[in-house]
């Protein structure tokens, strides 16, 4: 019998469009009525009311509200007047609600709040709560952890058009690279985004955070960020959680197009950039086979040493057919750069029909950004062999011109059901990004003695894929006494780096040696599956004669990757070169059977390839936790987490002596205890103290023997299961075993909250590190940085904030605020025994060596301030933010080796947006980035020393400007 079955995810589409289709047609036989939509949450608690009565005075029609808080009436074109009631709830008298024929009214963060006498009714405008953020400033001043966050009623008000631009303006978060967020100025190992609730990958799987300006602001429901640990949240986080919510039922219909564009001045129609001609598909984020291996991927090739012997027969014939087929670019030009573009579309939107509610969410987003750094620099500096000598001595400098093109085409869709008792939702997304890199620079190796000088020419292309689809159901029994969760989200990345070209002259003699480097030719690919299942119980008891809370759940997440490198050199025989590299492969040049000294490939991962590795990582966790006011003044949240994590490795060593197969590599049962107290001060007053265990994990690549080379900037990674010795192999400095960093958290807060989301608090904070995981330099070769296990670490923080409105000064301020978020902090690590006794002996004569330093990554301090205007009744939205983290540790020096430090940063960035019109359809909006011009630089320190360049960029100053529309 043939088989009648559906895909469930094509039947989903199915029904989606469907709905979109009779929601269009359905527009036309109702456009006489308008729409009344409202979400109504319990002031004290910040959460949403279930079974509020909203009654149409002048119509005696009303709606009861849903487990979500949310209500829907249908009326006729007018101006009303709600009567919103509940049970031992002061009423609510909501005047002047208008509807218009066709359109939706939206109240948004309406609250209740328990009533003082049984007469009392509070009447308030519909106008004068319509821009209000209260809903989420309950919620925080309410949640069990310390939160900060960013709701849809504010993305509506400022006009940000993707999560990037908005999550900046959340307290204590800054954004590096225009994408990845940091919280409380610890990097992606200690800060973890998710999104509706589950841990999903980036572009970047070795990163713990995803790419924030991929996701409209029009799909968002909200963004919360907490920053202390609760039971229900994953282990692996130290700073902070980022939580992306999206729309399920979308308050209106939508349809919206958004353009942006951006220029540098350096940076754009200049016509000294530099770049390569790629693929015919490279403006979509992939390539289109132009740059693949010659070989297919095989590992069965030929050698040089099996065709020079016989170039005519099978084998040497095969080996000159490989040879010809390699791409003969190896060099980029110079050409005009344009500017930054990008687009992006969402439609989305709500109805109801007799048994439910459907809503659905679609988002296009595309960029193509342009990037062109000018004599940016990537040097090696050592300490001298004398102790006598502190000034440091260069190993290699390379400094030039490199241009870089970005692409990202993203798409997010989502439908979402939701009855009486029950909601559910579908999420796919997918994520395409292609960068392609060309680069020219000089480059100068002084280690030990020797000075060659060289022109230094790179290639590059990366392209990235990001599959994901959310799955997800929420329940409740017993009106909402009683809620379940689940989500089920399977993923798949890829990550494709084709055909890296690196090759260098030796100036002024146009020759290519080893002294300089052949020319090298590198494939990488990565593939990684994961899955994540979630389920969440909570049940409201009633503990102490007051409401309280259990909640209790697990989640299982299994990963699996695949990588692979693939890298060739070309030696070049006795051929002759006048210093184009696009010469070096031309036909005439190459190895044949009269040409036996002509060029050739060595394909270096033949017979041994250490780049060639599988890993497992396999996560259950289970945890309880218990919600309770055992005084009326004072919350009390206590909970229990645990994980089972185990990791998996298949490869091999460098030499081919060590081979694992599915080898368990790390092996984790942890448990994660976590208490929060909330004692209420006062109304609007609280005092939070906080004490937790967290965990860092190494990622795939950190527990491998992989060596992985940044051609552009010539750096090279080593994976940490690879050990080194010295003195022979007598000296242990590094013994392979990495193992995952254990976190102690405690806070301590008091913060206040006033009208007009206004507030002001103060943190202390200190947290202790079991064995944190930093990049330390590799000793047997300069220029190479592997993970490892330090001495363990302490942090200890002040962190003060606040959101003010600057009415206080005079009436004509009222739409003027001042937010700033200060910490300071002390880190210090005690060094372990062979860190120590390496800067022992490379000390400068009259330096004191201590047995403690700073942290790697952790800022000593950290200011976020901004002066904003916001008018609702003119559309002007302005802000002028400021930005900046002290210098911080980022490479460990060992031996004569330095440490390597950032060099502060200061950012000031201005944003203007307007709207325009009574329904407020089109925005506009300017942007100014990097005002002050600063540079990304990173520099080596060492005692008594000048201050040497580890790395530096220009980034130059950026004007944005973008508009859209809502149809």
């Amino acid at each position: 019998m043939k088989n009648q079955s559906t895909n469930p995810l094509m039947k989903g589409f199915l029904v989606l469009v469907l709905l979109v289709l009779s929601q269009v047609f359905a527009g036309f036989a109702f456009a006489q009525n308008g729409t009344i939509r409202g979400t109504i949450f319990e002031e004290g608690t910040g959460e949403p009311l279930f079974g509020v009565s909203v009654l149409v005075k002048e119509t005696a029609t009303g709606a009861v509200t849903d487990f979500d808080g949310k209500f829907e009436i249908q009326v006729a074109p007018g101006s009303y007047t709600l009567q919103i009631s509940y049970i031992s709830y002061a009423s609510i008298n909501l005047t002047e609600v208008v509807v218009n024929a066709g359109e939706v009214n939206v109240i948004s963060d309406l609250l209740m709040a328990e009533e003082a006498s049984e007469l009392e009714t509070v009447t308030i405008s519909a106008a004068a709560i319509r821009t209000t953020e209260s809903a989420l400033l309950s919620v925080k001043r309410n949640a069990a952890n310390l939160i900060d966050g960013i709701s849809a009623s504010t993305f509506r008000q400022i006009g940000d058009g993707d999560a990037a631009s908005a999550v900046k303006r959340v307290t204590g978060v800054s954004i590096e690279g225009g994408k990845y967020i940091y919280v409380r100025g610890l990097g992606d190992r200690y800060t973890k985004t998710v999104l509706n609730g589950v841990d999903i990958p980036g572009l970047d799987p070795d990163r713990n955070t995803i790419q924030m300006d991929i996701f409209p602001t029009n799909v968002i429901d909200n963004i919360i960020v907490s920053k202390s640990f609760t039971a229900d949240l994953p282990a692996d986080f130290t700073g902070g959680v980022v939580d992306i919510e999206t729309k399920d039922f979308p308050e209106e219909k939508s349809m919206r197009l958004s353009l942006s564009g951006g220029i540098n001045p350096s940076m754009h129609f200049n016509s000294n950039y530099l770049k390569y001609d790629g693929g015919s598909t490279d403006f979509l984020g992939f390539d289109d086979g132009n740059r693949a291996i010659p070989t297919d991927g095989r590992t069965d090739i030929p050698q040089y040493g099996d065709a020079v012997g016989n170039p005519n027969g099978t084998k040497g014939m095969e080996y000159q057919s490989i040879l010809g087929n390699f791409n003969k670019t190896l060099g980029g030009y110079r050409a005009n750069s344009l500017m930054d573009v990008g687009i992006s579309f969402s439609l989305g939107n709500q109805f109801a029909r007799p048994k439910a509610t459907w809503g659905y969410n679609f988002a296009l987003t595309y960029k193509n950004e342009t990037e062109f750094y000018q004599d940016a620099e990537y040097n090696l500096y050592a300490k001298p062999r004398e102790a006598d000598q502190t000034e440091l001595e260069a190993l290699e400098r390379q400094r030039g011109d490199f241009g870089v093109n970005n692409v990202l085409l993203g798409g997010l869709a989502g439908i979402a059901l939701k009855t009486d008792n029950s909601k559910f939702k579908l999420n796919l997304m997918h994520l395409q990004n292609g960068e392609s890199k060309a680069a020219d620079f000089a480059f100068i190796n002084t280690n030990l003695g020797a000075n060659f000088e060289a022109r230094q020419y790179n290639l590059e292309y990366s392209q990235r894929g990001l599959t994901s689809i959310l799955l997800a159901g929420t329940h409740y029994i017993n009106g909402n006494d009683w809620e379940i969760n689940w989500k089920l989200a399977p993923t798949r990345s890829t990550i494709s780096d084709p055909d890296i070209r690196f090759t260098r002259f030796r100036e002024p003699t146009n020759t290519v040696s080893t002294e300089v480097g052949l020319p090298a030719r590198i494939w990488r690919d990565l593939e990684e599956y994961s899955i994540v299942a979630k389920g969440d119980i909570a049940k409201k008891v009633s503990l102490f004669s007051r409401e309280g809370k259990v909640k209790f759940g697990g989640n299982y997440v299994f990963k699996q990757r695949d990588f692979n490198i693939q890298s060739f050199q070309f030696a070049t025989g006795s051929t002759e070169f006048s210093g184009d590299p696009n010469e070096i492969l031309l036909a005439e040049n190459l190895f044949a059977a009269d040409n036996r000294n002509g060029v050739r490939y060595n394909a270096d991962f033949i017979p041994i390839n250490a780049n060639a590795y599988n890993s497992i990582a396999t996560n259950m966790a289970g945890y309880a936790s218990l919600e309770a006011n055992p005084a009326e003044n004072l919350k009390a949240i206590v909970g229990l987490r645990v994980e089972k994590f185990n990791q998996y490795y298949t490869g091999t060593n460098q030499t081919g002596t060590i081979n694992y197969d599915l080898v368990e590599v790390l092996n984790d049962m942890d448990f994660f205890p976590t208490v929060n107290l909330i004692f209420n001060l006062k109304e609007n007053q609280n005092l939070r103290a906080s004490a937790s265990r967290t965990i860092a994990r190494p990622s795939f690549k950190e527990l491998s023997y992989a060596e992985i080379l940044d051609p552009i900037t010539g750096r090279t990674f080593i994976g940490g299961l690879y050990p080194e010795t010295t003195n022979g192999g007598t000296e242990v400095l590094w013994d392979g075993n990495l193992v995952s960093t254990h976190v102690n958290n405690f806070d301590l807060r008091w913060e206040a909250f006033q009208d007009r989301g206004q507030m002001l608090s103060v943190s202390a904070f200190y947290k202790t590190f079991e064995k944190p995981i930093e990049m330390v330099q590799f000793l047997a070769d300069p220029g190479t940085f592997q993970p490892r296990n330090v001495g363990n670490g302490t942090v200890a923080g002040l962190e003060f904030e606040f959101r003010k409105s600057l009415k206080f000064i005079a009436p004509s301020f009222e739409n003027f605020s001042w937010n700033t978020n200060v910490t300071i902090t002390k880190s210090q690590i005690k060094m372990s025994e062979s860190e120590f006794r390496s800067r022992s002996l490379t000390a400068r004569e009259g330096q004191e060596i201590k047995d403690t330093r700073d942290m790697a990554g952790q800022a000593p301090y950290l200011i976020n301030t901004g002066l904003s205007f916001n008018s609702y009744q003119t559309g002007w939205e302005a802000g002028v933010f400021y930005n900046v983290q002290g210098s911080s540790l980022q490479y460990v020096g060992f031996g004569n080796r330095t440490d390597t430090y950032s060099v502060p940063f200061n950012s000031l960035n201005l944003n203007i947006n307007k709207t325009f019109g009574a329904d407020e359809r089109l925005q506009a909006g300017v942007g100014v980035d990097n005002i002050l011009n600063s540079k990304k630089e990173y520099v080596y320190k060492s005692y008594e020393a000048e201050n040497q360049i580890f790395s530096s960029l220009s980034p130059g100053t950026k004007v944005n400007f973008r508009v859209s529309f809502s149809f």
